[in-house]
């Protein structure tokens, strides 16, 4: 299982949200590429970016930070936030980027995504934000109409080859992994899952491990010291 420690971005600067909630940030480093150099030299292969104020407007304010990473680290670098249009996806793939995540667009464009999907295939990921058993949307502000196991069968389907999927109400709270949710998915499906929210203690790494996923996302237990990076990804492999 690989470790993906993660960066939310907004201003230049690594934040981290709670719940999703934007008045409920904290600031943990203006200068997000140290961070970045960090995760590499403890271990990482991997990295999870989230460009927090692309998620409001659709734009890729953040974008020389995550191509920065990508140019300057040996990071495999995967990136979310507002991506809404094949343009934007040309930009992230053109300054390095491994992958990919596409979330609301996912949900409320489906040409869109079979229109990603054909034209640079794994590279593209779909983001399930799970709140109160539905798939949410928007910054998770509002809920879709689909229920989280039909929506990521249906992802599936269409042949995404990787999802991460994220409990909403775990996110940031430094309350454990959904650990049900997680095992039921990779039992359903036939897909990398990359689990993200709550990821606590190395206790979750353990269990996360052994459902064989094939990533886990590792956020504020990182920032707050509650996990050792390098211990988690000895752990994960």
């Amino acid at each position: 299982m690989y470790i993906f420690p993660a960066i939310d971005l907004y201003d230049g600067k690594a934040v981290r949200l709670l719940r999703g909630e934007y008045d409920k940030m904290t600031v943990y480093s203006e200068n997000p590429i140290e961070i970045a150099r960090d995760f590499e030299a403890s271990g990482a292969s991997h990295i999870h970016m989230v460009d927090l104020e692309g998620a409001k407007t659709g734009e890729t304010p953040n974008l020389e930070i995550v191509a920065q990473v990508a140019r300057e680290t040996r990071l495999f670098v995967e990136v979310g936030g507002g991506i809404r249009s094949m343009e934007v996806i040309d930009r992230y793939i053109s300054a390095g980027v491994g992958r990919v995540i596409l979330g609301t667009a996912a949900v409320n464009d489906e040409e869109f995504l079979k229109a990603a999907v054909e034209k640079y295939g794994d590279k593209i990921a779909v983001g399930a934000d799970i709140k109160d058993g539905f798939v949410a949307i928007k910054g998770w502000t509002e809920k879709s109409e689909y229920s989280c196991f039909d929506f990521c069968k249906k992802m599936q389907g269409l042949g995404v080859k990787t999802l991460i999927c994220t409990d909403v109400s775990k996110d940031g709270a430094m309350q454990g992994a959904n650990r049900e949710l997680y095992r039921e998915l990779s039992k359903e499906l036939d897909m990398q899952i990359i689990a993200s929210g709550g990821v606590t203690d190395i206790s979750d790494i353990k269990a996360l491990s052994e459902m064989e996923l094939y990533g886990a996302i590792i956020g504020k237990a990182y920032y707050t010291k509650a996990i050792s990076l390098k211990e988690a990804i000895e752990v994960a492999e």
